[in-house]
């Protein structure tokens, strides 16, 4: 039991981090984005590296054990590809107005921390121009829309990356620290790109803050979900039987390296310049190979 608590407090901490993206938006003087480039690229190098090194043999050993070889190989490859297909099916149907991970810049982010910035105008904002006050209203209005739909796309999105979080300390907790610690980087950024435009639409910091914060809560929510439909199928003593934990772990190799390749290294390579997101992804892969074999 103290594994399911730890292993929640984990994927809590990871969805919690969408709120520390928004905080810095409005506390931070400037948005140090060549910060952000290197640690969601170090997330994708963490989640890359521990999906294919780790998590996916760890699916491919608990699978061969139970169904021998080669079924156990091509079941751990069909669920790794399940995976991908998942969090793929989740990111098509999805409403979202703009793009989630959409970068925003320095001119759009200052007026949250700074109350004395000048206020950019519909056009630099892309959107429609603001010639009388029913056109700002309908302007507000898809601002608005904008942050809630992307808030919304964001928790979706979090759901699977709390059950990976999840599942992966639930098994091994030395294996759930750097996961948790990947996820919670690259929902840094996230917590900015909802809390822009809900701030622009309402004038509120605070609400444009919590509204930050709870689309974190997918991912614990996530877990909890995982959680009950693990007890469905767990087995005598308490033990969950290896072909189900071989079948999640493959699925959750496929979601975490979907969640690299689709957002996380577009946005390094976004945020930063030269070669920003490959140092981050290589030092995320350095860190991950370092800790996987001290912990041996």
């Amino acid at each position: 039991m103290s594994n399911v608590w730890f292993a929640l407090g984990l994927t809590v901490f990871a969805g919690m981090a969408t709120g520390i993206g928004s905080a810095i938006a409005f506390m931070a003087k400037r948005t140090n984005f060549r910060f952000l480039s290197i640690a969601t690229g170090f997330s994708a190098g963490v989640m890359l590296y521990v999906s294919f090194v780790e998590i996916f043999i760890k699916g491919v050993d608990s699978l061969v054990e139970s169904y021998g070889d080669p079924m156990g190989h091509w079941i751990n490859c069909a669920s790794f590809f399940g995976g991908m297909a998942l969090i793929g099916i989740i990111d098509a149907l999805i409403p979202h107005a703009e793009n989630p991970h959409e970068i925003h810049a320095e001119f759009e982010t200052a007026p949250l921390h700074n109350p004395d910035a000048p206020m950019p105008t519909s056009d630099e904002l892309k959107m429609k121009t603001i010639a009388d006050e029913e056109q700002h209203t309908k302007h507000n209005h898809k601002l608005m829309r904008m942050g809630l739909f992307t808030a919304l796309a964001i928790a979706i999105h979090n759901f699977p990356e709390g059950l990976a979080t999840f599942l992966a300390a639930l098994e091994d907790p030395s294996l759930g620290i750097p996961i948790a610690i990947a996820i919670a980087l690259h929902n840094i950024p996230e917590g900015i790109s909802v809390s822009v435009p809900i701030f622009y639409a309402t004038g509120n910091r605070k609400k444009a803050f919590i509204y930050s914060f709870l689309s974190g809560l997918a991912e614990p929510v996530g877990a909890i979900i995982a959680y009950f439909a693990l007890t469905l199928f767990v087995g005598e003593g308490g033990v969950i039987p290896p072909q189900v934990m071989g079948i999640l772990f493959g699925g959750v190799a496929g979601i975490m390296v979907y969640i690299s390749l689709d957002e996380l290294l577009p946005t390094s390579r976004a945020y930063g310049k030269g070669h920003d997101s490959l140092f981050g992804l290589v030092g995320g892969m350095l860190v991950m190979a370092l800790s996987l074999l001290l912990m041996r």
